[in-house]
């Protein structure tokens, strides 16, 4: 008889993600257990993310697990995790999961680590972490959104994110953010009667707006939540750079203001939002290929996260190249960037020796899950961007706040750390 946590089965199929997007979901069925995963997508994508799908899309990602990689991974032991990812890299054959799809192997991968989870029966993060962890991650929630995520005269931007900071308590933490998000409506319907409530696909608002009065708006709202609830909310951007970028012009593109910008006309914009608006916390601010710039911006950026998403793509030659030069001081970590959750772990270690911040990052098209919940938990992720509202996204933060009443006495927040 076979061993509980021996592979019987792997199964794929299409299904859609918040966006109405296909993509691919698979299951792990085991003999004692069984795991099911599916793959988030972003809309603006890092040109060095591994291929999401091979040529054929989602259809051709089903019939390759049914018929290559089910066959090599049935028999094998979910306990296995970094065999398992391994033996993916070696059945795809290609640099970048062109032939399954990155999307297809973190499925897969997260489905394994929830099957061995399920089979004996303990909390996903243990399974990958171990009895001991106790650290919760600091919620980043969009509340405020442009740029790819919004529809027409939203801010150039794509998002303005709240991070509180002094926090005893994740459940505190979670409110805080949904307040700022709530006060935030308030505040744009006092400057735009005609305000419906559109929102992004994150489920920020999405105003008629410029970039700075967006920052006023937001600024305001958090000085007011604080003070309510006795918790500082720091001002987060992430700015999407690249998607801003006109390569062609070596300029980047404000439509909305009206403005194009440098790369050192970019840098000083940023600095000068950052002193005025006390930011703590910008992402992919200069385009993905720009690591001097980053490193400009990180030495004169006081008191603030400088993070790369675009700029690392999860990757660890990416993040070595920018350690090396100190291009950035924190990084947003998306397994589906990259493909597996070894993959992904292996990144996590490398930012944390150089004292880079790991940031767990959803996608802007996801799905209603709770495993980035448990990712960040068990990768010891100081911050997870995730957020504020909507199905999907509260599927991960009403997750942790059953982790954290699951730790009971042992649970702690994360310390967060905005170096100069």
């Amino acid at each position: 008889m076979s061993a509980p946590t021996v592979i019987e089965d792997i199964r794929a199929r299409k299904i859609f993600n918040s966006r109405g997007e296909e993509t691919i979901e698979v299951d792990v069925i085991t003999y004692g257990g069984f795991g099911r995963a599916s793959a988030p997508a972003g809309k603006s994508k890092g040109t060095h993310e591994v291929a999401s799908y091979p040529e054929g899309g989602v259809d051709q990602a089903v019939k390759e697990v049914e018929e290559v990689v089910a066959p090599e991974l049935i028999g094998m032991n979910v306990d296995e995790q970094q065999v398992i990812d391994t033996t993916l890299h070696e059945i795809d054959g290609t640099p970048n999961f062109k032939n399954i799809g990155g999307n297809t192997a973190y499925a897969i991968s997260i489905a394994v680590a929830e099957a061995a989870s399920a089979t004996r029966g303990i909390p996903l993060f243990q399974q990958l972490a171990g009895t001991f962890v106790s650290d919760l991650p600091h919620p980043l929630g969009n509340v405020l959104g442009g740029g790819q995520h919004a529809g027409k005269n939203a801010p150039d931007i794509q998002e303005f994110l709240a991070l509180p900071i002094t926090v005893d308590s994740f459940a505190e933490a979670a409110e805080a953010n949904v307040q700022a998000h709530q006060k935030v409506r308030q505040l744009i319907e006092k400057i735009d009667s005609a305000f419906a409530g559109g929102r992004g696909d994150e489920g920020a608002w999405a105003p008629n707006i410029g970039n700075e009065a967006a920052l006023d708006i937001v600024s305001k709202a958090y000085e007011t939540v604080s003070d309510e609830l006795g918790v500082e909310i720091g001002t987060g951007l992430d700015v999407a750079a690249s998607s801003l970028w006109d390569k062609s012009k070596k300029q980047y593109i404000y439509q909305r203001d009206k403005v194009n910008r440098d790369s050192g006309e970019q840098i000083e914009f940023l600095l000068d939002l950052i002193k005025k608006y006390r930011i703590i916390y910008v992402e992919d601010p200069l385009q993905e290929e720009d690591f001097e710039g980053f490193a400009e911006l990180t030495k004169k950026a006081k008191d603030c996260l400088i993070c790369g998403d675009d700029l690392f793509t999860t990757n660890k030659e990416r993040l070595s190249r920018g350690i090396k030069i100190k291009a950035a001081n924190s990084i947003i970590i998306k397994p589906n960037q990259i493909g597996t959750l070894t993959d992904a772990y292996e990144v996590v270690k490398i930012a944390k020796r150089a004292h880079y911040t790991p940031v767990a990052s959803h996608r802007s098209g996801e799905n209603v899950e709770t495993h980035l919940a448990h990712i960040a938990v068990a990768f010891g992720c100081p911050i997870i961007k995730t957020g504020v509202i909507g199905g999907e996204r509260l599927a991960k933060i009403n997750e942790l706040l059953r982790i954290e009443e699951a730790l009971g006495n042992r649970a702690r927040m994360s310390d967060l750390r905005i170096r100069s």
